[in-house]
């Protein structure tokens, strides 16, 4: 397998039909905007960055033929005969085939681990494995938490904007710590030509001649293929992929406490209801270790302490009369103080309340708690506590929120607007005004449901900023039933940013010759962000 640059002929002149149909920028790694110097533009998540070509070429990050002062690495790999079966998760999507190969630490560790690996790391427990990442003309080591991998970057190269936000909306300074986890590469895979694309820029801030020596080196690691049958019979095991609720599923089946991670708005109660419609819910921040535990009342009369059961209890029991397994279901455990996080330990341990009462055997126990950067009222869970579940982390997506958001019938401007502008999907909070995360986007559903669709109200739910964006992406659609006439010297004069409002007019009008020809007159790289983009809606069924 052999590290090549792309040319100038298969990205401009002769383009690839990978290169077709996704065009020619690429979107930056996480790694890529913490090591690419930023020359005046802020790099956004998502957006585009400057990557080498062969012969001296660059691509800049709109995907243009340009000199560039400041470039990232976006490999190609030319593949051996028989080396595809080194190839993971390949997977056509329209008319582009995908494939993971090699490991990278190119994405932010989630918010949920971070706090823990910081002070894993801060107290020298972090498991170093022995493995490292030369980056930039630096060695990293390899940790490891649980099942992930990852290495710790220092950010210290200011920008032109004085820091960086990457791809989850983190803000990191000069000085920050940064945890970036490592990830299967996603690949374009260009069968025909035997090539592997890479779908981003992974790294940056290497000169050219650099650049040809860093490709020409390791820079992978070896991802070991995802099995996704059973083993042949009599091997006496099977090794199954599983996805966040089926991994749920099994614990909860097998009588195994879960404790599932994730954000607010995450969808944790809704995985949850999934598996189990009438889970008893206990929400750890309004209960007090009296509540949890029964309160004892004196009984005049016989001269004694009498202890109550508690209200929780006397429901699960009648929930679970009917034999079938069902969930006790202990929210916001992280919220909770740390004596009622005692209280729920010796619960998960013994399955008794206050020494007394046994819960019923078919009860399940899950519990759940958001990032501990989203709430100043949140603790880390006592190590005893931590050792008492399986952890599972959950991590909400465009693509996985979606198919949810159909099943429920969310509204379609919702779906529409998100699955053309994934970045909105969560914004960060502010404490000042409300901002963007799944659950606020259901709200907003059922408002634009209730209302006719009046955006007017999506701003105290998602954001200003956001409402904006959301009002502005759809008056451009409604504003522009008719494209205009323009001769080719005003498309000549017209900004960027002008030609990609009229690319994006055009995707509306995508079924008329009109807008196909507009679209090829702007150029062909507005073509190829249009193809992309027509193909990408149909993906999601929007």
């Amino acid at each position: 397998m052999k590290s090549i640059f792309l040319s100038r002929e298969q990205i401009f002149d002769q383009p690839l039909k990978a290169i077709e149909v996704v065009g020619a920028a690429a979107p930056a790694t996480d790694l890529a905007l913490l090591t690419a110097p930023d020359d005046g533009f802020l790099f956004e998540p998502g957006g585009g960055m400057n990557y080498y070509l062969a012969d001296g070429a660059c691509v800049d990050r709109f995907g243009r033929q340009n000199p560039c002062a400041v470039c990232g690495i976006r490999p190609a790999l030319l593949l051996e005969p028989g080396e595809e079966q080194l190839l993971d998760r390949v997977k056509t999507e329209g008319s582009v085939t995908l494939a993971d190969y090699g490991l990278y630490p190119s994405t932010i560790l989630d918010r949920s681990l971070r706090d823990l690996a910081e002070k894993n790391l801060a107290e020298r427990a972090l498991r170093d494995t022995g493995m490292s990442f030369t980056i930039g003309g630096k060695q990293y080591p390899v940790y490891r938490l649980g099942a992930k991998q990852m290495i710790v970057l220092t950010f210290d190269q200011s920008s032109a904007n004085g820091y960086v936000q990457l791809s989850d909306g983190t803000i990191v300074s000069e000085g920050d710590k940064v945890f970036l986890e490592l990830r299967p590469v996603r690949w374009i895979y260009d069968t025909e030509n035997h090539l592997l694309i890479g779908c981003m820029v992974l790294f940056g801030g290497l000169s050219r001649e650099e650049t040809v020596s860093y490709l020409g080196g390791k820079f992978l690691r070896e991802l070991t293929p995802a099995v996704e049958e059973d083993v042949p019979e009599g091997d006496g095991f099977r090794y199954v992929q599983h996805d966040e609720l089926s991994l749920i599923r099994a614990y909860v089946d097998a009588d195994i406490p879960v404790f599932i991670h994730g954000l607010s708005g995450d969808g944790k109660s809704d995985r949850v209801r999934q598996i189990d419609p009438q889970a008893l819910d206990i929400e750890l921040v309004n209960e007090t270790p009296e509540t949890i535990n029964g309160r004892a009342v004196y009984n005049e009369a016989k001269d004694e302490i009498i202890d109550i059961k508690p209200a929780w209890l006397v429901r699960l029991d009648r929930l679970c009369k009917d034999g079938e397994p069902h969930i006790l279901f202990f929210d916001e455990l992280t919220n909770a103080t740390k004596q009622t996080q005692s209280v729920i330990f010796k619960i998960v341990l013994e399955r008794f309340v206050n020494n007394r009462w046994a819960l019923p055997e078919n009860a399940r126990i899950v519990a759940a708690g958001n990032d501990r950067s989203e709430s100043s009222a949140s603790h880390d869970l006592a190590e005893p506590l931590f050792g008492r579940f399986a952890h599972v982390y959950i991590q909400t997506t465009v693509e996985n929120w979606m198919p949810w958001a159909v099943r429920e019938k969310i509204n379609p401007f919702v779906m529409e607007f998100l699955a053309n502008n994934d970045l909105y999907l969560r914004t960060p909070f502010t404490g000042t005004e409300g901002n963007a995360d799944p659950r606020r986007w259901e709200m907003a559903s059922r408002v634009l449901d209730a209302s006719d669709n009046d955006f007017a109200l999506l701003g105290p739910i998602v954001g200003r900023d956001t409402a904006d964006a959301f009002v502005k992406f759809f008056r451009a659609r409604q504003e522009l039933t008719s494209l205009g006439h323009y001769s080719d010297e005003e498309l000549a004069r017209f900004s960027i940013a002008r030609k990609y409002q009229l690319a994006q007019q055009c995707l509306y009008l995508s079924g008329t010759e009109e807008a196909r020809e507009l679209v090829r007159r702007l150029g062909p790289e507005y073509e190829a962000w249009f193809r992309y983009m027509v193909e990408r809606k149909r993906s999601f069924g929007v």
